[in-house]
């Protein structure tokens, strides 16, 4: 009890610098309370006492409980660099392989619904999400069919933005479908989508 009030009292002094266990710590503990009660029950007072923490602490680090989720919901995102596979479709699939790989996570497709449900209550949690989760997986793919379309491999005309969707929505499409998604979907998905807009296809 005493380690814990002096490394609470050491976190909240002022001055001192952040502590990135203590950083980790409270995200992990925030993910799991958003996974296990969603987002309208999880409190910070909840967040805090169980990451062992004061309450200022977190909002040195967060302004807000919208902000403190989202940040926490980075977390199921996989850690990929920009994919290079000296292909078009390689790069898309590699994309879409580790975005596979965060939705499926534990808790991610339920994650994602607690985001959802506080859309008309906290319209700032949604924004955040889009702008932190959503728009960087959105930007990416789009940016390989832009490097594609320079090349000279997609059909003049093409709104760019319509094979990003359909990318992206078939894997939610395929959750809720089956509560699954099977190995070699990526490639599947990708190999028809590129093959409505590619270079040679007739509309």
């Amino acid at each position: 009890m005493a380690l814990s009030m002096q490394k609470r009292n050491a976190e909240t002094a002022p001055g001192r610098p952040r502590d990135p266990e203590t950083e980790q710590r409270i995200l992990e503990v925030a993910l799991r309370l958003l996974a296990e009660e969603g987002y309208s029950r999880m409190s910070l007072d909840g967040v805090a006492a169980e990451a062992g923490v004061s309450k200022p602490t977190i909002y040195r680090r967060w302004s807000s409980k919208a902000d403190l989720a989202t940040a926490a919901l980075r977390r199921i995102q996989v850690a990929e660099p920009h994919p290079d596979t000296g292909s078009t479709v390689g790069d898309l699939t590699a994309s879409l392989e580790n975005f596979s790989r965060s939705l499926l996570r534990p808790n991610g497709m339920s994650l994602i619904g607690t985001v959802l449900a506080e859309e008309s209550h906290t319209p700032e949690l949604l924004r955040l999400f889009r702008e932190r989760i959503v728009t960087p997986r959105r930007t990416m793919l789009r940016a390989i069919l832009e490097t594609a379309s320079r090349r000279g491999e997609i059909r003049e005309g093409v709104d760019l933005d319509v094979p990003v969707q359909m990318l992206i929505g078939a894997f939610y499409a395929r959750y809720l479908a089956q509560s699954k998604v099977p190995a070699g979907f990526a490639r599947e998905l990708v190999e028809v989508v590129w093959t409505g807009i590619v270079v040679g296809r007739k509309r």
